[in-house]
């Protein structure tokens, strides 16, 4: 079943973690065995080649980079320019797989078309298809900044990371959107940029419900009422999510999936991290909706983690492909599995860009 992942984090992966995702995963893994500064080293489970093998051939790819204030502990730049360096670097790698022939870029109802009809045909190593998305705002020193990034290709934004950010506030802080957030999300609808409400704290999400009426989707983002933390979202913001016709990605890092996670500590086979949680939310949001229509996957996998910290029946992304089955057997309809493993973004895709 052709498969859309709603956020990758493939750019990163391949500048900062120095993967090239051309590789099998067997030869990322065998290059990186013995290295420590990263705590997912040789568990890496996405490259190209096992988004083909899952017949995952469109994905929302990001850029990422986030600006902080000296007071901070939060990894990230010490200036905007900085971060956006970092930005244009990374929209510089997915532009050398284009010219490689190994990913292209879709970003209106044309290239989209084109793209899942090749993905229809016999063609051989296809390229994966990449809508660019930036996670995180910081890195937008002006608004002239965000305009240069509509023209390279950017259709999806969220305002927010971690922390408290320049234009909102996200996971794990408290706070509202302030001038500078009320002034990007004028310039977000005047683009028709999709918003991506993921990481956007309680206080920012209902304060930029309430300003901002373009279209909005959550990537990568599960349900509070299954694990209790700030980073997912609520019954209430998933309900106004879904009355604005937004789709909301679910999410594969384990520690929200299950409650009393440990990181560094907790294990995914002796905690029971299983893709039945991804099932589980996939569940919930469709009985909140009262149909199928607003949910689809949004894995992030290979997220600053990996097998360490994801599904223990998922060896690599192209194990989504599991995910059909378990939703057939809670009674899932051929035509619902095919609208939550893909055609539900598409179809928001296709009424946005029309």
């Amino acid at each position: 079943m052709f498969v859309f992942d709603a956020h990758l984090d493939l750019s990163m992966n391949a500048l900062e973690w120095n993967r090239d995702l051309r590789w099998s995963i067997e030869a990322i893994r065998n290059s990186e065995q013995g290295m420590t500064d990263k705590p997912d080293r040789g568990l890496n489970t996405v490259c190209l080649p096992e988004l083909r093998k899952g017949n995952i051939g469109l994905c929302v790819a990001t850029q990422i980079a986030r600006y902080v204030k000296k007071s901070s502990s939060l990894p990230g730049w010490n200036s905007p320019e900085q971060a956006w360096a970092q930005t244009q670097g990374q929209l510089a790698w997915y532009q050398s797989m284009e010219a490689a022939g190994e990913m292209i870029q879709v970003h209106d109802l044309n290239t989209l078309n084109t793209h899942l009809q090749l993905w229809k045909s016999d063609a051989l190593n296809k390229p994966v298809g990449y809508i660019l998305s930036l996670e995180g705002a910081d890195s937008i020193v002006t608004l002239d900044h965000l305009e240069k990034s509509y023209e390279s290709g950017l259709r999806a934004i969220g305002p927010a990371h971690y922390g408290p950010g320049t234009y909102a506030h996200g996971t794990d802080s408290v706070g509202g959107i302030g001038v500078k957030g009320r002034a990007l999300l004028k310039k977000i609808e005047e683009l028709g940029l999709i918003l991506d409400a993921t990481h956007l704290c309680d206080v920012s999400f209902w304060e930029t419900m309430k300003l901002y009426q373009g279209p909005v989707w959550a990537s990568h983002n599960n349900c509070r009422a299954l694990v209790d933390h700030n980073r997912q979202f609520s019954d209430e913001q998933l309900k106004e999510l879904i009355s604005r016709e937004a789709v909301i990605g679910i999410a594969l890092d384990a520690w929200m999936m299950v409650p009393n996670w440990v990181r560094g500590q907790s294990t995914p086979k002796g905690m029971g991290v299983s893709l039945a949680q991804m099932v589980n939310n996939i569940d919930h949001i469709c009985q909140l909706a009262g149909n199928t229509k607003h949910v689809g996957i949004g894995t992030d996998l290979d997220g600053a983690f990996g097998k360490e910290q994801s599904p223990a029946d998922l060896d690599t992304i192209a194990d989504l492909q599991k995910v059909p089955q378990l939703l057939e057997d809670k009674g899932y309809t051929q035509n619902d599995i095919q609208g939550i493993m893909s055609e539900n973004f598409l179809n928001f895709l296709r009424r946005v860009w029309a």
